[in-house]
């Protein structure tokens, strides 16, 4: 996916070849996964490409706002919205989204696919480590954005590394947001997950909502399972 200038779903085209994080895996599974009505309001906090907000689109959001601080991939996240079937149901925000504010507006879904990289080496080019680094929206900066934007019976969903999650959990509800969702992502069956899709309520919940996704068979077949949660975007499906 990442090394195309463009990624072709089925029913839309991703164009990358400005943006610093291409299509990947992480965002394709988290647009698929959370829970979404007919005609919800959804906000996609970092946009990148559009990705999540085109997903979004397809699965009957009615309205979608995507914010991206970065202004050459909010600039493409708009082509790739203007030459889709969403264009007027998708508005494209270039600003920092803890500084944006819409009149009082909330969310029935928050969704985003957040920087995660915390320690590691960061990359020589700057707008690459702004997209992978979480130092320009930390967890605290994210959650409390979160909490301001989110509906009260709202959903906020995001996938994480899974050594990040308890963290973020933790950070979430000291804010007062709380997990209602986890979903372990297993790439390969036997192997430990990497990556966890997790949804957040402004209720406390009682019984969190768990369970697991194995992409690959031990024979390295996909399974039923995530075949079902992409067939409508793959094209191969």
């Amino acid at each position: 996916m990442a090394g195309n200038s463009y990624f072709q779903f089925k029913k839309f085209l991703v164009n990358q070849d400005k943006c610093a994080m291409k299509v990947g895996t992480d965002g394709v599974l988290l647009g698929a996964w959370f829970n979404l009505s007919e005609g919800a309001t959804v906000l996609d906090i970092g946009t990148g490409t559009g990705l999540l907000a085109l997903m979004a689109a397809q699965r009957g959001a009615g309205h979608v706002v995507a914010v991206e601080i970065d202004e050459m991939a909010a600039g493409q996240a708009c082509e790739n919205v203007r030459q889709s079937q969403w264009r007027d149901s998708i508005e494209v925000v270039c600003s920092d989204i803890t500084k944006y504010n819409i009149d009082e507006v909330k969310f029935d879904v928050i969704a985003c696919n957040p920087p995660f990289f915390r320690d590691s080496l960061r990359s020589p080019n700057a707008v690459r480590s702004q997209a992978r680094h979480n130092d320009s929206l930390s967890y605290e900066k994210l959650a409390d954005t979160v909490l301001r934007l989110l509906a009260n019976d709202g959903t906020f969903n995001l996938v994480l590394p899974f050594d990040m999650a308890d963290t973020f959990t933790l950070i979430a509800a000291r804010r007062g947001l709380y997990m209602s969702k986890r979903t372990k992502v297993v790439t390969r069956q036997g192997v430990a997950p990497k990556r966890v899709l997790l949804s957040f309520v402004k209720q406390q919940i009682v019984h969190v909502e768990e369970d697991e996704l194995v992409m690959f068979d031990s024979n390295n077949a996909e399974t039923l399972d995530y075949i079902s949660l992409v067939k409508d975007f793959y094209l191969k499906y």
